[in-house]
């Protein structure tokens, strides 16, 4: 039996790893849809929410490339999704209602992940750097780590500000490694998206591992090129870590 990974630091992904935005945007989507979308029944909103989600338009992945800023991607979601279910269109004073109504419900809904903080404490004790990548501005994760109350345990947190790429470009991850003073070999980087997070953190030769937190992903068969975890507790199992310590 192969012998589990020795890392010397672990990096992180912070949405829908360490804190739970995909309860948050619908629950901020479901403001906005009463607001705007009113008539639609529960089947609409289920419907609009799950096409939010998909983003068919790829605005939010030219975003993470560098291709548009943060504002102009999402009030291209909110056309999309007006135009797919028939709301009003939004001039700049519409939008701006629109995506105030959004941001607020969205921060009020913030909640760390329920296992978030026992693997920070975990990796803490165990004396590994911890630190986090993330496809969003630095600031706007720090506020979001500091509201969800995961604030200051991180040594470093690489946003899509600091290169003006995300994930999975190679550059993003080796630079947070280079930033903790490991080699990219000595680092395991979790997230929840497969391509992005897992199979992007491997190609930059970190260990890339993938939270399969609802085990419905594609054909429901776990990737045999990166190791699968179905919650942030088994990381420390994976990492050859035993009750937060190292031999």
């Amino acid at each position: 039996m192969r012998s589990p990974p020795r890392v010397r630091a672990v990096l992180l992904d912070i949405d829908d790893t360490l804190v739970d935005t995909r309860a948050a945007f619908r629950f901020a989507l479901g403001e906005v849809l009463g607001e705007w979308l009113p008539h639609l029944d529960a089947a609409g909103l289920q419907a609009a929410t799950l096409y939010w989600a998909a983003d068919p338009g790829g605005h939010f992945r030219a975003y993470t490339r560098g291709d548009l800023d943060f504002a102009t991607q999402r009030r291209r979601r909110a056309a999309d999704l007006h135009a797919r279910f028939g709301g009003p269109s939004l001039d700049d004073a519409g939008f701006g209602r629109w995506e105030a109504a959004y941001e607020a419900a969205f921060r009020s809904a913030w909640r760390a992940t329920p296992d978030a903080l026992g693997l920070l404490e975990a990796l803490a004790a165990a004396g590994l750097a911890i630190g986090a990548v993330t496809n969003q501005d630095s600031a706007y994760q720090r506020a979001k780590l500091a509201a969800v109350g995961l604030g200051g345990r991180f040594a470093v947190l690489v946003g899509l500000d600091v290169l003006g790429r995300g994930k999975p470009d190679p550059r993003v991850f080796r630079l947070a490694c280079d930033r903790l003073g490991v080699d990219p070999a000595e680092a395991a980087y979790v997230g929840d998206e497969l391509d992005v997070d897992a199979r992007g953190a491997r190609d930059a030769g970190l260990i890339g591992v993938w939270l399969d937190r609802h085990g419905v992903r594609g054909s429901g068969t776990r990737p045999d090129d990166v190791p699968v975890v179905g919650g942030l507790a088994e990381v420390p199992a994976l990492l050859g870590l035993a009750d937060g310590s190292r031999s």
